[in-house]
């Protein structure tokens, strides 16, 4: 009965591979590809972050966008990826969600590649990026602008993701599985949502009272 038990199983492969890949890293200094870094969850991959704290992390990436206070998730993994490659698509996903062509956008600095400066200069789209190249006529005009979107997403967005996980339970994930603690992070980060978008429907019904 216990060789047939699930968890004993997908333990033994674990094990069986995190052998393969010690072994070529021994023999032939080769870095195996997803190394596995924990038994009880092989699924774990580090992430390097480069803070002073913490270098490196365990545990799922989100790239997430927000519309009006809202959160979606764009694109979540426990492999490490650049977010920067995926504005496009998280611009697409908002004018999807939306039927609104996206005319503002604050994001970090990683995005601020010279294809995604094209293609929202191509789709008039203002962002908070660092200006590049000569000076135009309307820089002080366009700065100033970028302050005021980059200090919207520092209080909004950046505001969002310690409120999820110290009020909705992401900062310690207890799930035992990954599609479980992807679960929990979509539970997690909707609550939220849903909650928000119950504080304005009352706060729009008092106001209608009043």
């Amino acid at each position: 009965m216990i060789l047939k038990c699930p968890i004993f199983i997908i333990n033994a492969r674990s094990l069986k591979k995190i052998h393969q890949q010690q072994n070529l890293l021994f023999t032939t200094g080769e870095k195996p590809k997803n190394r596995i870094v924990s038994i009880h969850k092989d699924y774990l991959r580090p992430i390097v972050r480069g803070k002073e704290i913490k270098s490196v992390e365990f545990g799922a990436k989100l790239n997430k966008l927000q519309i009006d206070g809202i959160n979606f998730i764009q694109k979540i993994s426990f492999d490490n990826f650049n977010e920067g490659i995926q504005f496009k698509n998280t611009i697409y996903k908002a004018q999807g969600l939306t039927k609104t062509k996206v005319r503002i956008v604050g994001a970090d600095a990683i995005y601020a590649t010279n294809k995604n400066r094209v293609f929202a200069t191509s789709n008039k789209i203002q962002t908070d990026f660092k200006p590049k190249g000569k000076p135009s006529k309307h820089r002080k005009q366009q700065i100033q602008m970028a302050r005021m979107i980059t200090k919207e997403r520092a209080t909004r967005l950046e505001g969002s993701f310690g409120k999820e996980k110290e009020h909705y339970h992401l900062k310690k994930i207890k799930a035992k599985t990954k599609a479980t603690e992807i679960l929990w992070i979509f539970f997690g980060i909707h609550t939220a949502n849903a909650l928000e978008i119950g504080r304005r429907m009352q706060k729009k019904s008092l106001q209608n009272v009043a």
